[in-house]
């Protein structure tokens, strides 16, 4: 067997998020080939500050050239700089961008950010703009995270159908067969977004109290759900497309309308209910069940919203860290691991993941 050639073996990348939380921006280097995972190398954590988060606030549901948007790109931009400078040893990087805005069906997608900036701050080629070719060919252009939790399957060991659940502004559900060849193979991957996760809760939170979020969602424990909010909720028709489907993070913004007669206990405790009800309904939509449901994304720290997870599944609910995963930096990991598979020419999306009609490889590459 030919031996393969150096350019197809394994290299580090360096990749980072931004998520719909606004929290602040991950990155993380790995070991990869673009199909399996090696190694996971350093990760670092830069928060926005306070005026940093109320400029990407202002700018969000907006579209390139829209008044705010040159000074979110510049937060962006600024901060991927400051945090992916520290790394080092890197053969790509992967910059995700902020998402702003999100109309796979109307005007596309817009994640604000410039890939040519960064790769003269870093000297690195930087893969960049991942979604626009995707929902060009007709996909929804999210989630992008389903190839590197394939791969992650396969890492483990998982020999039945798994499931990756990321909690971040917006949930969405990876179903994942490992026991196929490969993520583009037909029936390896169903992804989609579920419905509302951190977003309205983080956004009361902030509206009420002046907090960021309800840290391990004791706010919630102490408050009661209201019932009639969360049946209202389970009506809207998102609930009954089939996916593969993506959300913009305003998209359930009656939601917050709709609790804001309740005590803060009580409200809170009615979001975290429908975080968790979303999850729930969209997993009626997995082709089998899965034998495990694996938790990513600042949602895992939720202790009432993982209460709600674990009272409806009826297989095991648990953070990722029970597998020796990284639940802060998975994404940030994808998207480098993302980078690799678009230098290389690999898809980064197909049919079960974004609903594009075919396998498809997205991102831009700018060179320093």
């Amino acid at each position: 067997m030919a031996k393969p050639k150096a350019k197809d073996g394994p290299i580090w990348a360096l990749g980072a998020m931004s998520g719909t939380s606004l929290d602040g921006v991950d990155a993380a280097m790995i070991l990869t080939d673009g199909h399996q995972v090696m190694e996971f190398g350093p990760h670092a954590y830069r928060l926005y500050a306070l005026a940093e988060q109320a400029t990407l606030r202002a700018a969000l549901g907006k579209w390139p050239n829209d008044p705010g948007v040159a000074e979110a790109a510049q937060v962006v931009e600024t901060a991927h700089a400051e945090l992916m400078s520290r790394f080092s040893g890197a053969e790509v990087a992967g910059f995700h961008g902020q998402t702003l805005a999100h109309d796979p069906r109307g005007r596309g997608t817009h994640q604000a950010g410039n890939g040519d900036l960064l790769a003269g701050v870093l000297g690195l080629p930087v893969v960049w703009d991942f979604r626009t070719s995707d929902v060009t060919l007709g996909g929804q252009g999210a989630p992008l995270a389903p190839f590197f939790h394939f791969a992650l399957a396969k890492k483990i060991g998982a020999d039945q159908p798994i499931g990756f659940l990321n909690l971040g502004g917006v949930g969405n559900l990876t179903w994942v067969d490992p026991t196929q060849p490969g993520p583009e193979v037909p029936g390896a991957l169903l992804a989609f977004d579920t419905g509302p996760a951190n977003a309205p809760i983080n956004d009361l939170m902030r509206a009420r109290l002046g907090r960021d979020q309800d840290d391990g969602g004791t706010m919630a424990a102490k408050g009661r759900v209201k019932k009639a909010v969360i049946e209202a909720f389970l009506n809207h028709p998102w609930f009954f497309r089939i996916p593969p489907k993506s959300l913009d993070r305003n998209e359930f913004a009656a939601l917050l309308d709709a609790v804001k007669p309740l005590s803060t206990p009580n409200a809170l405790a009615t979001l975290t209910a429908a975080a968790a009800a979303a999850v729930v309904k969209g997993a009626e939509h997995f082709p089998r069940p899965v034998s495990r449901l694996l938790v990513t994304g600042g949602g895992r720290h939720n202790a009432t919203l993982m209460r709600h997870l674990r009272r409806q599944f009826p297989c095991p609910v648990e953070p990722v860290e029970t597998t020796g995963l990284n639940g802060d930096m998975l994404e940030a990991q994808a998207f480098a691991f993302l980078a690799v598979r678009v230098m290389r020419g690999m898809a980064t999306s197909c049919p079960g993941t974004t609903g594009v009609p075919a396998a498809v490889g997205g991102g831009q590459i700018s060179r320093p």
